[in-house]
């Protein structure tokens, strides 16, 4: 059975191959590089296929008129059903909520959680979060995103304080600075996304299926600002050094995205094709007649029946 490291980044699409605009290329990103070669991450130099890597765009519009946003973005993604159409829209930043039993009972987590596969969810979440808001207040819960809700409805939602201490989780920030200045968790160890990298690598080489996701890049996007951008990308880059460092030769690494915006600092959110980057055994096949969102999921889980061809 094909062990598989799904990592999640938002907010990031193949731009324009313009370093006033596009932050891919300004920014140091030798992990990238060495995979794909040294070419461009940039829309018109996908498809790239080198011996390591596959790199393609992916349609995030799915047919549906606006901007794509996060929520049916992720919902998309997670289920392989397109979202936007069956909302009536784009919508975000969190997963509308006639939305949210589709991706409780659909998403790739659950279904691999049914098949009876060892199954991680490997962001840690603070405890508090699960906590049920007091009535009459306005929820504003992190987990009405697409990979924790996932989680939590496929009982991986498990991997807190404890977890990231011992290096058995990884902060959706990568280093565990954000949990120690602004939750007061001062006896996490101070990391650098490197080393998150290699946590996240060792959950998944004891899994058949691994979902981390990352959300400061599309944070970085929505400055408008060119360091931020460059900053963002950077240390994801580190991060993906750490993961390939530690990460068996066995086990398939896909990255990809919920909507285009890091890539063009002047747009916010884009229409541009969402990332998506393959690693590891098979990872041309994989993605092959992968074109929209939908898709994803059926090249994960190997069902060719959401596959857009």
């Amino acid at each position: 059975m094909q062990q598989i490291l799904f990592i999640f980044v938002d907010g990031v699409g193949l731009g324009e191959r313009d370093p006033e605009v596009n932050p891919f290329l300004r920014a140091r990103l030798p992990t990238l590089h060495r995979l794909l070669d040294g070419a461009p991450v940039a829309a018109a130099d996908a498809p790239i296929s080198t011996r390591a890597a596959t790199l393609v765009g992916v349609d995030a519009t799915l047919g549906v008129p606006g901007l794509p946003q996060s929520g049916t973005g992720q919902a998309a993604l997670l289920t392989g059903e397109n979202a936007p159409r069956l909302f009536g829209r784009h919508y975000g930043p969190w997963v509308p909520t006639p939305l949210r039993p589709l991706v409780a009972e659909r998403s790739i987590l659950a279904r691999r959680v049914a098949a009876g596969q060892e199954v991680a969810f490997a962001n840690a979440y603070p405890e508090e979060v699960l906590r049920t808001p007091p009535p009459g207040t306005r929820d504003r819960s992190p987990l009405r995103a697409g990979p924790p809700l996932a989680a939590r409805a496929a009982g991986l939602l498990n991997r807190h304080t404890p977890e990231l201490e011992r290096g058995d989780a990884v902060a959706s920030e990568l280093t565990n600075e954000s949990w120690r200045e602004r939750l007061g968790r001062t006896t996490l160890p101070r990391i650098t996304p490197h080393q998150a990298g290699e946590n996240l690598a060792r959950i998944a080489a004891v899994h058949h299926f691994t979902l981390f996701a990352h959300y400061a890049t599309d944070t970085a996007g929505h400055t408008g600002e060119m360091a931020a951008a460059v900053t963002a990308l950077e240390r994801f880059d580190e991060f993906l050094g750490g993961v390939l460092a530690a990460l068996p030769p066995e086990v398939l690494l896909l990255i990809t995205s919920d909507h285009g915006n890091i890539e063009d600092i002047r747009a916010g959110h884009t229409r541009n094709p969402a990332l998506l980057l393959a690693v590891g055994p098979g990872h041309g096949e994989v993605v092959r007649g992968v074109g929209e969102l939908t898709g994803v999921v059926g090249s994960a889980l190997g069902d060719i029946r959401t596959r857009r061809e």
